[in-house]
């Protein structure tokens, strides 16, 4: 049995596809295979010597020591893409919330009282006050071109929106799944002087990190909308309710709520709604659900943040997976090892990303316990398992 340790409420969309002959799992259980989870902060966690996976029903990883897995040689999958749908829809409430004045006529509307004739002459009276503009023939700015960002670029454009993008490490995939009609930004700075909106799809890395600020804010339009659904800390939010207060913003909508930002009349804070549908949480436990599995049961890895992708379909030999330090003649070694034991080679992966690299080995004869020894005793091999059967 393989057992999984789930550190939060997995959907069990996602946790149907362990099936339950093979996997055990539990919110408490002793010496975890891997470790499922959400938004539970790992970071100072004892992890069990027995964990060999990782997987982040969700795209960011900000609450797990990546770096320390990888020194461990466990990888750490997430499922990019999976609630691309979900905050691209978010993204066209939010553009259309700032336009239409949404949440300051809610409000408006919360706080009338008196008779419904009175209440009728209050909202004649005070509509005037929030006359909002639609979005055909607006620019829509994209920070960032992965998954959801190509999703809400395509999503503008089919609203009428003009489109500019930037993403300097656009992927092959992304770009053929983006609207010709996208125009390509030059910078981020080039973005932001022609954008009325402007929204952020990246990770909060140190490049990141109050990617807009008092500088750059004043290159954007007068009166242009700041949508901020990827991750608190991209934006500088004092700077953004200065350029509020001076007109130089027309609103800001984002799902990160502060005591700054909750109570300002140009602001709508949302309490992080951007992957909180069911339909995200379904597709993204069974996403990340099914890349641990692989993993487990054949060594392949698909959507790791830390590992190199690699596949290597089984053929009906005995399977070793090694991973280990990227340095030279560890596949030298390994085969040594091998041959020297009398196995044969029928088929064989080697990928590597970074400091680590990962071997798939299919052989033709069981690989036994002192083999698999001889193959871990080797200076930088992180890990081996033999994939035949339960080790």
């Amino acid at each position: 049995m393989y057992k999984i340790l789930t550190l939060n409420n997995i959907s069990v969309a996602g946790l149907d596809r362990l099936p339950r002959d093979t996997y055990e799992v539990a919110s408490e259980i002793t010496h975890p295979d891997a470790i499922l989870l959400r938004s539970y902060k790992m970071h100072g966690m004892t992890i069990p010597e027995t964990v060999k996976a990782i997987g982040r029903a969700g795209a960011g990883v900000n609450n797990i020591p990546v770096t320390e897995m990888t020194e461990k040689g466990i990888p750490v999958f997430n499922a990019p893409g999976a609630n691309a749908n979900a905050v691209k829809e978010l993204v066209l409430a939010g553009a259309l919330l700032a336009a239409r004045n949404l949440g300051q006529a809610w409000r408006f509307a919360t706080d009338l009282s008196g008779e419904d004739s009175v209440i009728s002459k209050q909202v004649e009276t005070g509509k005037k006050n929030f006359v909002g503009f639609e979005l055909p023939g607006r620019t829509m700015g994209v920070i960032g071109l992965g998954a959801i960002g190509v999703k809400v670029a395509n999503a503008c454009r089919a609203l009428g929106m003009n489109v500019v993008g930037y993403d300097p490490t656009i992927t092959v995939q992304s770009a053929w799944k983006l609207a010709s009609e996208v125009e390509q930004a030059l910078s981020v700075d080039d973005l932001l002087s022609k954008s009325d909106f402007v929204t952020f799809h990246v990770p909060l890395t140190d490049a990141t990190a109050n990617m807009i600020n008092a500088e750059r804010l004043k290159l954007m339009k007068p009166g242009s909308v700041l949508l901020n659904f990827a991750r608190n800390g991209i934006i500088d939010d004092e700077a953004t309710v200065a350029a509020l207060d001076s007109g130089q913003l027309y609103a800001y909508v984002c799902d990160f709520p502060s005591n700054l930002l909750k109570e300002h009349p140009r602001v709508i804070t949302l309490p992080h709604l951007g992957a909180s549908t069911k339909e995200a949480e379904d597709n993204c436990a069974i996403m990340v659900a099914e890349e641990v599995r692989d993993y487990l049961e054949n060594g392949n890895i698909i959507n790791s943040v830390n590992f190199p992708a690699i596949n290597l379909p089984r053929n009906g030999g005995y399977r070793i997976a090694v991973v280990n330090s990227n340095v030279p003649n560890m596949v030298g070694q390994i085969s040594t090892d091998l041959a020297n034991e009398g196995l044969n080679i029928l088929d064989m992966l080697n990928k590597s990303r970074d400091d680590i690299a990962v071997t798939l080995l299919d052989v033709d004869k069981q690989p036994g316990a002192e083999l698999l020894q001889t193959l871990a005793s080797i200076d930088g091999v992180l890990s081996v398992r033999s994939l035949s059967g339960r080790e």
